[in-house]
């Protein structure tokens, strides 16, 4: 297995593209490499940079809301989303020093904005389910 990081899965909201006020919130949905080595999760769990591609489209195919703590579903609804591969960061000219899925919601539910601004939810946390398999 290559040398590997580990880092929080649950990605801070970026302070400075927020607006709890208006109910914007963005940040970093998940980071699987960070300066060219893959991040291992909190559950262990290295993703694929084509699994989570795929994963961060359905989302905005399929679902496109946020949850509360996984449970209270509908707080918010997706405003940006990018996945940003090795690929699209050449075409763009940058380098981000890490590849991973940024976005944004707007959040609706008052309580939930509230919870935000108070620090109670600094982050997010992707929602899924998957299939594990053992990297040699």
């Amino acid at each position: 297995m290559p040398e590997t990081i580990l880092i929080n899965p649950n990605m801070e909201i970026c302070k400075s593209a927020t607006n709890v006020e208006k109910g914007l919130v963005f940040g970093w949905f998940s980071i699987i490499e960070k300066d060219g080595k893959p991040v291992v999760d909190k559950q262990g769990d290295v993703i694929d940079s084509e699994t989570l591609e795929n994963a961060a489209y359905d989302f905005v195919l399929n679902a496109r809301v946020s949850g509360e703590m996984h449970v209270n579903k509908n707080v918010g609804q997706l405003i940006e989303s990018m996945y940003f591969s090795k690929e699209k960061q050449d075409a763009l000219g940058i380098d981000l020093k890490k590849i991973g899925w940024w976005g944004g919601f707007q959040i609706n539910d008052p309580e939930v904005k509230k919870k935000i601004k108070k620090g109670i939810y600094p982050s997010f946390s992707i929602e899924g389910i998957g299939t594990r398999e053992e990297i040699k």
